[in-house]
């Protein structure tokens, strides 16, 4: 009899279905237990191993040894997922070492790998930067099972200048050793999940770090660490130096994290990291939740940290804080807090409230307090960021406001008079008009002050990017909006740029490019809201035909026949008067949101802005604000200066040379001209800066009469205002200046500018001696 089936042939022999059907289901049991075989062999090694099986040994090496034994043929496999940061800590290393090899090409170039094991570390950076580009590369480790696969690898990539040392990590010796100088003669060290591991004997750490920055290279030497941490509250200067967004652990996250890895001889306390960040300058510094396994419930917090030797020369980061009076906080003494005979009295951790105390109740005490050195000092970019330290109100803005400029810039040149021998205050605000100035006069110096530190970041970012990038990639973040690289373009060619707290913030926001850009920050809401409405009302298209019309003619008639009675719908005006709307999306802040109902109302406000636009300006040639709007995104023909083809070739000649200039401020206008010498400032454009200002406030009056001790005499400012006339012309011309209005808004029937969102625009100009 002939089975046409193999359920046949069982039946045939067995009799019965239901055999043959438990006989099919275990068959395939088997089966899918087998094929997943080789796909959980490693993680239930790693299982056993690392949260079973109890960890004995006399000592460390024992431990390691009995640990991993058992594992070592899994140990990558299995800690991809867990042992988050490495490839980002090894990309950003590179491109820091790409920086340092530019300035120095002849250094020579030796990594040692400190707990290295099994050598992925080294096979991953291979990726990044070319392992034979290194002289010479030394893994260290004391776990025989893990350096056996270590040498296994290397073997098998044919790479014959890495040499694999069991040692001894605090006391590791390198060969070359026997015939140069230790000091200073390593370029590159990395502790990857390695400093944490590093507990027995107890206080180890201090001596591995101590031995590090011994032949650490003062000038060119960079030690990168990434490791699993906990942290509480550590509001000391030298936190605030150095930056570190989402650092505090909450308590219950301290608690289980250090009992947990406790178990496993990991010790998670703050010590090692506190010690390290003492120890050497940061230079990166990024703070991370490992979603292990369990994405939003298992967070395992964990740290990228880039650092050099205090000892390298920090002059020229110094004296670049310090030009035209520098910042108060951009201070340049050695990290000296108290003085005493027995310094020893003092651990380098304790330093703080605390411990001055302590010292200041010894009679030989001298204090000596300064603010340590900051991460900006230690960074090897272009110093566009003056230092500062993070206070309550840096914390209040999450994000920035404005992802793009709304004042015209064209205009602020008709009246500047600006040429390369001037000094210039600007709004930092997206960066867009203060880089149109540097294009277009090439001025001596170009402060950029704003509050919001992310206003900051975003205009670092860009400075960096013109200097890092080409222009394809360039137009693709800040034209298109989109870059589907952008983190990787961010760790491996931008970063070495960046300040570290500008660094830490993108890494925190690496989406903002994935999509649409523009549409992040407060401003993304009004575009959000436009391309929403226009969605609604069914003119999405007719909003795209007005970007592309070829004529103002054309231009006017979309406007008046399909897009004006949308946007001048009762409905949308509610919305646009709503002081939430104002303020979260607009940027618009109530004592400006007054000074437009005082003078009218919403609507007409609306109607004088956007009615002489579209048969003034052409949307398709130039007049960028508007198309930006209305699409989420600039084109090459409609975009602002430093997005154009010869305004990016501007800025990047000679190095950037251009962009040198460039000094950014995290601070109020009012502290940072506190700062600045008596005529040192020849131009400034506030914006509307001013109209947020009640009429009864005294800053104002404090803020005008420290521009008129630096503005150099014949010295001009400009200004715009939602107001035809402001109420704090009349504290300028107290002060002597001689305030002209250069433009005010009767109506809808004229145009200040290719925006046309303010009502007046103001010149003030100090008299001449």
């Amino acid at each position: 009899m002939a089975c046409s089936s193999l359920t046949d042939a069982i039946e045939y022999y067995t009799g019965s279905s239901w055999i043959s059907a438990c006989l099919i289901f275990a068959g395939s049991i088997a089966a899918v237990l087998l094929a997943l075989h080789d796909t959980l062999h490693p993680y239930l090694k790693f299982i056993w191993h690392c949260f079973l099986r109890p960890l004995e040994g006399a000592d460390q090496k024992t431990r390691l040894d009995k640990f991993y034994k058992g594992q070592a043929d899994v140990y990558d496999a299995t800690r991809s997922g867990f042992l988050r940061g490495r490839n980002t800590m090894l990309s950003l290393s590179a491109s820091h070492l790409r920086a340092i090899k530019e300035r120095h090409p002849n250094q020579r170039l030796v990594w040692v790998d400190i707990g290295g094991g099994t050598g992925h570390n080294i096979e991953l950076m291979d990726k990044h930067f070319p392992v034979t580009s290194f002289d010479a590369i030394y893994l260290i480790d004391l776990c025989e099972p893990l350096l056996d696969v270590a040498r296994k690898r290397f073997a098998r990539r044919g790479w014959t200048n890495v040499t694999v040392l069991q040692q001894d990590a605090s006391e590791f010796s390198l060969p070359e050793w026997a015939n140069r100088e230790a000091r200073g003669s390593v370029n590159f060290v990395t502790l990857s999940y390695s400093l944490s591991m590093a507990s027995t004997p107890p206080f180890f750490f201090y001596a591995l770090l101590d031995r590090i920055d011994y032949v650490l290279a003062p000038e060119t030497g960079i030690l990168s660490v990434v490791d699993f941490y906990t942290y509480g509250k550590q509001p000391s200067l030298h936190e605030k130096a150095i930056g570190g967004t989402s650092k505090e652990c909450g308590w219950l996250s301290r608690w289980f994290w250090q009992i947990w890895f406790d178990f496993d001889h990991v010790s998670l306390s703050p010590h090692r990291r506190d010690y390290l960040e003492y120890k050497f300058g940061t230079i990166k510094t990024y703070n991370g939740r490992n979603r292990f396994i369990i994405p939003f419930i298992v967070r395992i917090p964990y740290y990228i940290w880039l650092g050099r030797s205090r000892s390298c020369d920090v002059s020229r980061f110094c004296h670049a804080f310090e030009v035209e009076g520098g910042n108060l906080l951009g201070n340049c003494s050695p990290s000296s807090f108290a003085t005493i005979k027995e310094p020893e009295i003092i651990p380098p951790l304790e330093i703080g409230k605390p411990a001055l105390d302590k010292v200041a109740a010894r009679s030989d005490a001298v204090i000596n307090i300064t603010p340590p050195l900051s991460s900006f000092h230690y960074q090897l970019g272009k110093p566009w960021r003056l230092p500062y330290y993070e206070q309550p109100v840096h914390k209040e803005f999450r994000t920035f406001i404005y992802s793009f400029t709304w004042e015209d810039p064209f205009e602020d040149m008709k009246y500047l008079d600006l040429g390369p021998d001037d000094s210039v205050l600007a709004i930092t605000s997206a960066g867009d008009n203060a880089l149109h100035y540097a294009i277009a006069a090439q001025p001596k110096r170009i402060h950029c002050v704003d509050m919001n530190p992310c206003q900051g970041h975003l205009l670092e970012l860009k400075l960096a990017a013109i200097n890092a990038l080409g222009y394809d990639d360039f137009f693709a973040l800040f034209g298109r909006g989109r870059h589907a690289n952008f983190r990787q373009l961010l760790d491996s060619r931008i970063s070495p740029l960046l300040s570290s707290i500008a660094y830490q913030f993108w890494h925190l926001n690496d989406q903002s490019f994935s999509n649409a850009f523009y549409l992040n920050g407060y401003s993304g809401w009004a575009l959000r809201l436009a391309q929403f409405i226009f969605s609604l009302a069914g003119v999405s298209a007719d909003a795209e035909a007005l970007c592309e019309a070829k004529t103002l003619e054309e231009q006017d008639k979309i406007w008046n026949q399909k897009l004006k009675p949308v946007l001048l719908n009762p409905l949308v005006v509610a919305v646009l008067k709503s002081p939430v709307f104002c303020w979260n999306a607009l940027g618009v802040p109530m004592n400006q949101r007054k000074m437009i109902l005082d003078e009218g109302s919403i609507w007409e406000f609306v109607r004088d802005t956007f009615d002489p636009l579209p048969g003034s300006w052409s949307f398709r040639d130039g007049a960028y604000f508007y198309p930006l709007t209305l699409r989420g995104h600039y084109t090459p023909t409609s975009c602002p200066a430093y997005l154009t083809r010869s305004g990016f070739d501007t800025l990047k000649a000679n190095g950037g040379q251009v962009t040198d200039a460039f000094k950014l401020h995290t601070d109020s206008i009012v502290n940072v001209l506190r700062g600045l010498k008596t005529w040192s400032l020849t131009r400034a454009v506030i914006m509307d800066h001013l109209d947020w200002f009640g009429e009864d406030s005294k800053d104002v009056d404090e803020e005008i009469a420290e521009f008129e001790r630096v503005l150099a005499p014949g010295g001009i400012l400009l200004w715009r205002s939602a107001g035809r006339r402001p109420w704090y012309v009349k504290v300028f011309e107290r002060r002597g200046f001689v305030v002209t209005p250069l433009a005010v808004r009767q109506g809808p029937e004229a145009a200040l500018d290719r925006v046309n969102m303010y009502a007046s625009f103001w010149r003030a100009i100090k008299p001449s001696l």
